[in-house]
């Protein structure tokens, strides 16, 4: 029967062991609105909302207090051979279950708890609880519900606690569990991990964050294992003491409090008592809120602002929702991926202190304005930013920057390996970084605007979101919610495990934090993370107007919480919301890796698992097809456009027979890219024998198929991104050294054209289009606007700018030196713009006719044909046709009214080829207006011979062909 020893107390004594930390000030290193209606609806406890309390002073406290450590003593006092608290071996995983993997046999096990955090192991057992219960086995093992939200312990013993135990109190306490052999000795002992129980009792679905009336401010924290929590106002953005400090009353789980008017456009800090897993001590931290939707410089405080505010709003923001860009259809997407900071950065047209930020996207006449303008004439509908949220990596206050004159670097030869070092030197301290290293969700980043304090960040992000819609462009947002770049009661960017403890975060069987995405996994398997991401991205589309999400590795997030995100954002509408949920599109990475692997931790969001939610995900196999190898392979494989088989570059592919099979093999796979990575499709391949087969039966990378899609809109076919060279890069890198620059610029357009013409949703990186160089920087998230320059006036493509950071790239430096310092391999300004006319065409081409956008599967199944195909097919060419029906004709309806079939003939081959088809005989086609009209003299060479069905096409040319209508 169980056993209760000690009162149980709610707070700690004013003598328990607490290590105290101050607000951080950051260090440079690599949600619903205020609005019910934005309310998260998943299924969860009834919403109960907590009674508000006035603000009552009550005292101040001393922000200037010491870190928190684990000293040799206390590791000892918590580790003996017996078993260890410093791990969390076992899962509190619902009121009455705990799982451990641990044998009892004729022993006992108990659950104690310490209110003060003095739990310790000796070798005659575990003492200082304040309660200790002891816990029956339950033989018919864990139950199915359990097994099915925590996979990973599925195989762990389940053990019943006592249903008359008054459970949540011990939840704010120093938890553990421990075995007793028969004769009362301690066999085994470990500290608990507390996420399935806390779902268990506290899922929430009520207001959170501040919330704001006419009369009132009213704050809401969830933080069910807090001992107390205070709120510190303050009206200034950093020093100072406090204007008044508030405790927050608890209302199962969530801390409210009610405070005037005049708090709005103050700032504010947390301060939460709690027990942390990482220092087993109660810790007394600072943290801004999880929900803020402002931010003094830096994160070092929240700002209460209110984003319904008239004044925080550009004119006519209101009314934006009726100037959006028109999207009829997902298929009709294509998407130009940016950084904010590269727009304008080297842009001497945008004032000094507009450039690389916000305001830079409001100018008319700058560069990039006019460069963009241009693409989104063309066709471009969707501007992807890399991430805009608040983001450690850079300092939010510009004085603070260190930067190296662009004059002495240019006097360094191009091989040279001096800018790298002056730059590398600098790199934490300037203003550059992707962004990938999440702080804050939902707050724009600080470093973007003209001031980070106060409400300019906000009023900023909500004019270049305004201005790129007036451009024509639809704004797409990189979100990161797979990761967070702090943790622990100390660290300068921990918010959530500050408020929370082991909740936020994905921990392995250990109770140590995963890393597998680069630092500190969430985990959205976890009630109210995914709440906070559904929050959040509903705050961003409803209060910033953003039109789409891009999910940094979303194969680390659950397919649940991407179908629930999906739906939540659809709900939006322009009545209640000004927002048209139904045109925001998503998509992401569906990597498949670390804990998360094969449903690891549930069924989560990679390639193989998204397929039916019309949520897109990145389609690497065509990448990896068009180019050869992988980013992880060997930076000299090629692949279908860099020469492979056809213009060898000297690295060893193996004998020719294996090249030939490696080319078709590539050539299957693109084949399948450009049929929208259809599942379904059926194609014939002469890998691995002359036959017909579906997309999914093709296999790459350890036998996962190729295709896995349902619908085109779920595929994301691109060649480069920011993540590793530059698509010029690659071609330079990977093609024979021999060869001109001319025909490296016209691989970089081939490789495009594959895309730009493809099923699915195109992607292009910003710069492909002007044969970006990085000089060869395989990831340049740190490398500073040297190596990241982008230069929309069409000077330079910023090649040979010297040998990239030596951290990534010093291995490949052999190789990279005799290309960098080669002056041959630089494109000149007239190349950059017949690169430039050329993208253009082929988005004037897609978007010429329908059928390059065909909507469904049944629709790309029925009109789509890969026509050099089996044994006798030519090497390095592919030839694709589309159909249309034609107006009262029995068969396929009419969804083009000017051409009635299309004929995509891509030859990758150094020399010009001819290709015949009995099917394609006696039609009248003729070579696309686009390419008709073309300064590339090369295409217009492009010729069709109707009564043998024959084509000749240039060397490393894309020849679009139409049949018009009525001809």
């Amino acid at each position: 029967m169980p056993l209760y020893t000690s009162p149980f107390l709610l707070y700690p004594s004013p003598t328990a062991p607490t290590v105290n930390c101050h607000f951080p000030r950051r260090r440079g290193a690599t949600c619903p609105s205020s609005s019910l209606r934005r309310r998260f609806t998943s299924k969860a406890k009834p919403f109960l909302p907590p009674p508000l309390h006035s603000a009552k002073v009550f005292r101040k406290p001393n922000l200037q207090c010491s870190a928190s450590s684990l000293s040799m003593s206390a590791e000892e006092s918590t580790s003996t051979s017996q078993g260890s608290l410093l791990y969390s071996r076992a899962f509190w995983v619902s009121e009455s279950i705990i799982a451990w993997n641990v044998y009892v046999g004729n022993g006992s096990c108990y659950l104690l708890a310490s209110k003060t955090a003095a739990l310790s192991l000796t070798s005659d057992g575990i003492l200082g609880e304040d309660v200790k219960v002891q816990l029956e086995e339950d033989k018919h093992g864990l139950p199915e519900n359990v097994k099915e939200k925590f996979p990973h312990i599925k195989d762990y013993r389940a053990f019943n606690v006592p249903p008359d135990l008054d459970t949540k109190p011990l939840l704010k306490c120093q938890v553990a569990v421990a075995t007793f052999n028969s004769d009362g000795r301690c066999s085994d002992a470990t500290g608990l991990q507390l996420p399935g129980i806390l779902d268990d009792l506290f899922s929430y679905n009520g207001p959170l964050g501040a919330l704001y009336s006419k009369q009132s401010v009213s704050l809401y924290l969830w933080a069910p294992t807090a001992q107390e929590v205070c709120v510190c106002i303050y009206k200034d953005p950093s020093g100072g003491s406090p204007l008044e400090v508030v405790q927050l009353e608890e209302f199962n789980g969530v801390w409210s409090t009610k405070g005037p008017k005049s708090w709005e456009g103050c700032y504010y800090v947390y301060e939460v008592s709690v027990y942390h897993p990482s220092t087993l001590r109660i810790e007394k931290c600072y943290a801004n809120d999880p929900y803020a939707r402002g931010l003094s410089s830096d994160s070092r405080r929240t700002l209460l602002v209110n984003l319904d505010s008239d004044n925080i709003k550009p004119e006519g923001w209101d009314k934006l929702v009726d100037e959006k860009p028109d999207i009829l259809s997902f298929s009709d997407i294509s998407i130009y991926e940016l950084h904010i900071r590269d727009f304008s950065a080297s842009d001497q047209a945008v004032h000094p202190e507009f450039r690389g930020g916000y305001l830079a996207f409001t100018l008319q006449d700058s560069a990039g304005a006019i460069h963009l303008k241009k693409l989104s004439n063309a066709g471009i509908t969707h501007v992807h930013l890399l991430p805009a949220f608040q983001f450690a990596g850079v300092d939010d206050e510009k004085e603070n920057w260190k930067s190296v004159d662009p004059e002495v670097l240019e006097k360094f030869p191009s091989d040279s390996d001096e800018q790298q070092a002056l730059i590398t030197a600098i790199q934490n301290d300037d203003g550059y970084n992707w962004g990938y290293n999440p702080v804050l969700w939902g707050v724009p980043k600080g470093s973007y605007a003209s001031n980070a304090n106060g409400t300019y960040r906000a009023i900023e992000f909500r004019k270049m979101v305004q201005a790129l819609n007036r451009f024509g462009l639809r704004v797409v947002l990189d979100v990161v919610y797979n990761h967070l770049h702090g943790s622990g009661p100390v660290d300068d960017n921990s918010v959530l495990d500050k408020i929370v403890p082991g909740y936020y975060l994905r921990r392995n069987t250990d109770g140590f934090i995963e890393h597998s995405t680069c630092v500190n996994n969430t985990a959205s398997e976890h009630f109210m993370v995914e709440r906070l991401i559904v929050d959040d991205l509903l705050h961003w589309a409803v209060d910033y107007k953003v039109d789409g999400f891009r999910f940094d590795l979303m194969g680390h997030i659950m397919r649940r919480t991407m179908v629930k995100a999906k739906d939540a954002l659809c709900s939006l509408t322009k009545e209640r919301d000004g927002v048209d949920g139904s045109s925001i599109y998503i998509y992401g990475e569906g990597w498949d890796f670390g804990e998360v692997a094969n449903n690891g931790r549930g069924i989560n969001a990679s390639q193989l698992n998204i397929h039916g939610t019309g949520i897109g995900s990145f389609n690497d196999r065509i990448r990896d097809a068009i180019l050869g190898g992988s980013p992880f392979g060997h930076p000299l494989q090629q692949g279908f456009v860099t020469g492979l088989l056809l213009q060898p570059n000297g690295h060893d592919h193996g004998p020719e027979a294996v090249a030939e099979h490696m080319l078709a093999e590539s050539k299957d796979h693109i084949q399948v890219g450009m049929a929208a990575n259809l599942r379904d499709f059926v194609l014939t391949t002469l890998i691995p024998e002359d036959k017909s087969v579906k997309g999914s039966e093709i296999l790459t990378y350890g036998g996962t198929p190729v295709a896995y899609t349902l619908c085109p809109t779920e595929t994301i076919n691109y060649v480069s991104a920011h993540d590793n060279e530059t698509l010029f890069d690659i071609v330079s890198l990977k093609t024979p050294m021999e060869i001109s620059v001319e025909e490296r610029c016209r691989i970089n357009h081939l490789a495009t054209s594959i895309i730009a013409l493809a099923q699915g949703i195109p992607f292009f990186h910003s710069g492909d289009e002007i044969l970006r160089s990085k000089s060869l920087d395989r990831d340049s998230y740190n490398s500073g606007d040297w190596f990241n320059r982008l230069d929309f006036t069409y000077s330079s493509n910023n090649w040979g700018v010297g040998l990239p950071p030596k951290e990534k790239n010093e291995k490949s430096w052999p190789l990279f030196k005799p290309r960098l310092a080669d002056p041959s391999f630089k494109p000149q300004r007239s190349h950059i713009i017949a690169a430039v006319e050329n993208f253009s065409n082929l988005l004037h081409i897609r978007y010429s006719s329908p059928l390059f956008r065909l909507r469904t599967a049944n629709a790309i199944q029925e009109r789509v044909r890969f026509h050099n195909t089996g044994p006798s097919l030519v090497p390095g060419v592919i030839v694709m046709s589309i159909e249309d029906g034609h107006e009262g004709v029995p068969g396929l309806s009419q969804l083009d009214p000017i051409y009635s079939y299309i004929v995509v003939i891509v030859n990758a081959c150094p020399t010009e080829v001819s290709f015949a088809s009995p099917s394609l005989q006696a039609r009248t086609l003729q070579l696309h207006p686009e390419q008709v009209m073309s300064t590339d003299e090369i295409v217009k060479r492009s010729t069709y011979n109707a009564s043998a069905g024959c084509f000749t096409v240039p060397p490393r040319t894309t020849s679009v062909f139409v049949e018009p209508r009525g001809v």
